[in-house]
């Protein structure tokens, strides 16, 4: 069950579990930091390195081959994931009514979740980007 609390103290109070008051914590922290994460991503791609003249396989490779971008890419894609996925979660809690329905919607919706970000790690992590000289 989503919690529609605004403030801490009354998603303590409303909360069933400490698990559910941590997805809420989680949720706004995770959102701020999807915002500037977001943000920072748009400004170092479009303004400062200039990618919408300059954007070659050579350009995005350096970028992809450093440990830094890596992380930094893969903290948005996790972040963005795992937000997005609760959110889901709460929808699915608020709109499906039989239980069997909701179990069944839910496991697929974490596998193809989890599949999605095990195949965005690899693709990041998985090899070296730049280009044989």
């Amino acid at each position: 069950m989503a919690l529609r609390a605004r403030r801490f103290e009354e998603a303590k109070r409303l909360s069933s579990n400490n698990l559910e008051l941590a997805w809420w914590v989680f949720m706004r922290v995770s959102g701020v930091l999807l915002v500037f994460l977001v943000l920072g991503h748009l400004y170092f791609r479009a303004v400062a390195f200039n990618f919408h003249r300059d954007l070659t396989y050579d350009v995005v490779a350096q970028n992809l081959s450093s440990v830094t971008w890596k992380f930094y890419n893969w903290l948005l894609l996790f972040l963005a994931f795992l937000h997005g996925t609760n959110g889901l979660r709460y929808v699915i809690d608020d709109h499906v009514a039989s239980a069997r329905l909701r179990i069944w919607t839910k496991t697929i919706l974490y596998t193809l979740v989890f599949f999605l970000v095990v195949l965005g790690t690899i693709s990041l992590w998985g090899w070296n980007y730049q280009l044989p000289r």
